[in-house]
């Protein structure tokens, strides 16, 4: 059986290209609205730091702009398709449309077509272009930006490197690679067994090694009895990479999907508790922008139909259900984050609920 696809016709280049001109151009806009409020905010670091404008440029906002861009896509994917769709229906271009034989089902075609354009770019944004830009945006912000340097590490560092057993390491400092205190602890069935703590550690990124002048290791018997015993030159070596000393969202957030699916097997093996912060930001990746399709669907079926409010009418109940839609994805994914949901079903439960939401307007949009 073959699967016949529609021609393309002026009538869906004329949509399409209305389509993708309202979403670049809505999307130019508010990237020179954030550049330029982003710019006034730091304006005082880059002078001080002495950045020159080329690193500004090219080091700084050519790698922040795809980021907000795969951030602003679905909201103006969906007013891009709320605000000439709608105007088409004022105009009762749509009313002519269908009276002229042309079935709502072929006038999604171009929708759609603009829709895996728009798809297509976000999911290589979330991919493979943004983790790269948030590397050297980040390089960019340790060097310029001071508020960055002091949040970059957590004073407190909880790490479980294999199964039953943690790292615990308190105000670790990348330019030095030293921390102010570092214990080694093991648990059995949910009871410590024995750990190793020292102050003033050195950790070596090549090696993998911790050591210090001094350490105290602490064993407990099965009574619960406690034995302290000290020795010098700690030297010891742990699985543990200087990467994963840093925040897991952020450290996330700069690794291609190849790199985050070895992550993820790599914190499995451990038995990590950031597995399910892993997991949400996999998933999260393919979802958002395959909700494209979801939100093309809504704005399409919710303002083709012409409506005394007009384009504002529209634009006002398809902002909300777009906001709507932002809320339950940060809603669900928290609850993923938390271990409440399966971090699979909290990413794709709102687009199972708004895919719902596509298919009731879509019967109810004029036929």
């Amino acid at each position: 059986m073959k699967i016949k696809f529609p021609g393309f016709k002026i009538l869906d280049r004329y949509i399409l290209w209305k389509f993708l001109s309202t979403y670049f151009f809505a999307i130019a806009m508010i990237i020179v609205i954030v550049v330029l409020f982003d710019y006034v905010e730091k304006i005082d670091d880059f002078t001080e730091t002495k950045a020159q404008v080329k690193e500004v440029i090219f080091d700084y906002y050519v790698n922040f702009i795809p980021f907000f861009i795969n951030q602003f896509s679905g909201l103006f994917t969906f007013i891009a398709c709320i605000f000439f769709t709608s105007k088409m229906a004022y105009q009762t271009e749509i009313v002519a449309m269908l009276s002229g034989g042309m079935s709502f089902r072929r006038l999604m075609w171009p929708y759609f077509l603009g829709a895996l354009a728009i798809a297509s770019l976000s999911l290589t944004l979330n991919l493979w272009v943004i983790p790269e830009s948030q590397k050297r945006q980040v390089a960019f912000e340790l060097q310029h930006i001071k508020r960055r340097q002091r949040v970059q590490f957590d004073r407190h560092i909880y790490r479980q490197i294999e199964p039953g057993t943690f790292a615990y390491i308190r105000g670790y400092n990348e330019s030095s690679s030293k921390a102010s205190f570092f214990a080694l602890e093991h648990y059995y069935s949910g009871t410590m067994t024995h750990s190793l703590e020292a102050a003033d550690v050195t950790f070596d990124p090549e090696t993998k090694r911790w050591t210090a002048p001094r350490y105290t290791t602490r064993t407990f018997d099965s009574l619960g009895v406690e034995t302290f015993d000290q020795f010098r030159n700690l030297d010891t070596l742990i699985n543990l990479e200087v990467t994963e000393l840093g925040r897991i969202g952020e450290l996330i957030q700069t690794m291609r999907i190849g790199e985050l699916n070895t992550f993820l097997e790599q914190q499995r093996t451990k038995g990590s508790d950031a597995i399910n912060i892993i997991e949400v930001e996999k998933h999260a990746r393919f979802a958002y922008p395959l909700s494209t399709f979801i939100l093309t669907l809504i704005g399409v079926s919710l303002s083709s139909r012409k409506v005394r409010g007009g384009t504002g009418l529209h634009i006002g109940i398809g902002t909300g259900l777009c906001f709507s839609y932002i809320l339950f994805n940060r809603f669900f994914e928290e609850f993923a984050k938390s271990g409440t949901l399966p971090p699979g079903l909290a990413v794709w439960l709102p687009n199972l609920i708004y895919a719902g939401i596509a298919v009731y307007l879509y019967r109810k949009a004029p036929k």
